[in-house]
């Protein structure tokens, strides 16, 4: 196998987190998800706060709606932030890769790795058809009402589609953007991972 990263895009509630885990586990990589905002935060002295404030969510969308509760000001601040928190990330994502191949979740991780860290990598997107898996995962994981599960997953799927879309010009969950496209709702955790280490394994041969 080659040296090569892993970056999983995936819907609100799939479980993308969970096949990350089992690919760290069966690969022996570290996987990122949040913590990599708490390490770039850390390391480039960027408050967690901040670092929070704009973790994957649609940045168009908050200046939006800065600008309509105050008429513009401060939105040039706020759009830099913005900037400094992706570059952090950014930068902290290329001395990673630098070090060995690792498993990445979201945040933009694919145009990092091709654009500026120029290493190779599967991305794949994972998604669930079925809404009550996504529903139960969401309640198990995340705690949330069951009267507000749909409206709750709308919007996650929502900010990472505009994170995406601001960041790296890319329509989420587009498959001409992917190597693969994997539904967790028919194949389960176990064999998800299982087909992106195939896709890995092939581009070792």
């Amino acid at each position: 196998m080659k040296n090569i990263s892993i970056v999983i895009d995936r819907e609100y509630g799939s479980g993308g987190r969970e096949v990350a885990r089992i690919l760290s586990e069966k690969l022996g990589m570290e996987f990122y998800d949040g913590n990599l905002l708490t390490m770039a935060g850390k390391e480039y002295g960027i408050d967690i706060g901040v670092i929070q404030e704009f973790d994957e969510k649609g940045v168009g969308g908050i200046l939006s709606d800065i600008a309509m509760m105050s008429n513009a000001t401060g939105t040039g601040f706020k759009m830099e932030q913005a900037y400094s928190v992706f570059s952090a990330q950014s930068r902290l994502v290329q001395q990673l890769v630098a070090q060995s191949p690792r498993i990445f979740l979201g945040r933009c991780t694919a145009r990092i790795l091709k654009t500026e860290a120029h290493v190779p990598f599967v991305n794949a997107f994972i998604y669930a058809s079925n809404m009550q898996d996504r529903g139960d995962r969401v309640r198990q994981v995340d705690g949330v009402d069951a009267g507000r599960i749909e409206a709750y997953i709308k919007r996650k799927d929502a900010q990472r589609r505009n994170y995406n879309k601001f960041f790296a010009d890319k329509v989420w969950g587009d498959p001409k953007n992917y190597d693969l496209m994997l539904n967790t709702s028919a194949l389960g955790y176990e064999a998800a991972a299982d087909a992106i280490i195939a896709v890995m394994n092939a581009r070792g041969e």
